[in-house]
């Protein structure tokens, strides 16, 4: 059985401690580092599977850590946000800049250890998928799921792993609607009440790069009290 290798990010040591123990009763592999600096010096020597980084570190900060992340060649490791309540704000920040999910403290550790999980298998999953040729084109856009490519009107765009989960998700069945809850259990794995505002600003952040004009879309549509579909 695969053990995988989590990092957290964190300068509180109980945090530190508390999520070590948890995810190795778990069976992870558990690494650690307390600052940002040390954080991207894992991130390029070793092979992980999930990230848990927290927003407020000494240093370089959570958000400017994932930043680099998704502009290095590890774009799409899994990344979970850790963030106090009053950071709320900058949660939806790091889900705009490419953070599969984000959890607030306090936490409860087995919806945290529940949430790696999803974000591990989806991960895996992915991998998977990509080992087999397949091209889906719609309206202009090509997702080339092989070399995780998209192209719009022949010109290479470029999305997160979760905007381009969804937007998968989408174009393989145009005209169907997905709600908001749907998506959120298919491209985060995870059924949790109140946290449909992640698809939101995912869909938001999609909209930006695909279509002509994000404030009038035409291409993801917004069925109004349900969720989205990609236009058939």
């Amino acid at each position: 059985m695969n053990k995988y290798k989590v990092l957290i990010v964190d300068d509180e040591i109980h945090i530190l401690e508390l999520l070590r123990y948890n995810l190795e009763s778990n069976g992870y592999e558990v690494v650690e580092a307390e600052t940002g600096e040390q954080a991207l010096k894992i991130i390029e020597t070793q092979t992980l599977d999930c990230i848990l980084l927290d927003l407020m570190l000494p240093g370089i900060d959570g958000i400017e850590v994932l930043r680099k992340i998704r502009q290095s060649d590890k774009a799409s490791l899994p990344v979970m946000m850790l963030t106090a309540k009053n950071e709320e704000i900058d949660a939806v920040i790091g889900l705009e800049m490419g953070a599969d999910d984000y959890v607030g403290k306090p936490f409860r550790t087995r919806e945290l250890i529940s949430r790696v999980k999803a974000i591990i298998r989806r991960s895996e999953a992915r991998k998977v998928e990509t080992q087999v040729s397949n091209i889906i084109d719609q309206e202009g856009l090509t997702i080339n799921l092989e070399t995780h490519q998209i192209f719009k009107d022949g010109n290479e765009i470029f999305l997160t792993l979760k905007e381009f989960e969804l937007l998968e998700k989408l174009m393989k069945t145009p005209g169907r609607v997905f709600t908001r809850d749907e998506l959120l259990e298919s491209i985060w794995g995870y059924d949790y009440i109140g946290e449909t505002r992640t698809v939101d600003v995912h869909i938001r952040q999609l909209r930006k790069k695909i279509e002509k004009d994000d404030k009038n879309p035409e291409l993801i549509l917004t069925v109004r009290g349900i969720g989205y579909k990609f236009k058939q």
